[in-house]
């Protein structure tokens, strides 16, 4: 292997949402950094079997509704 091309690899904690924290090696940060995290496994809907509602970010839904709500696709 070619010395000098490989990223620094260490040691690192990771700290779920919940306060829960864990070692593991990344090439994220510097040895001995703590990575929080936002969105873990404990929240996130894809492993919690969604059941929390997401919401709607910036009235997505709402612009929709009023650009496209009049239109209809049954006869007149």
């Amino acid at each position: 292997m070619k010395s000098g091309i490989h990223p620094d690899y260490h040691v690192i904690k990771v700290q779920m949402t919940d306060g829960t924290t864990y070692e593991t090696r990344s090439t994220w940060g510097a040895e001995g950094d703590t990575l929080q995290l936002d969105i873990d496994p404990t929240v996130h809907p894809a492993w919690t079997g969604g059941r929390g509602q997401l919401l709607d970010q910036g009235g997505q839904v709402a612009r929709f509704n009023k650009r496209f709500g009049g239109l209809t696709l049954g006869k007149k």
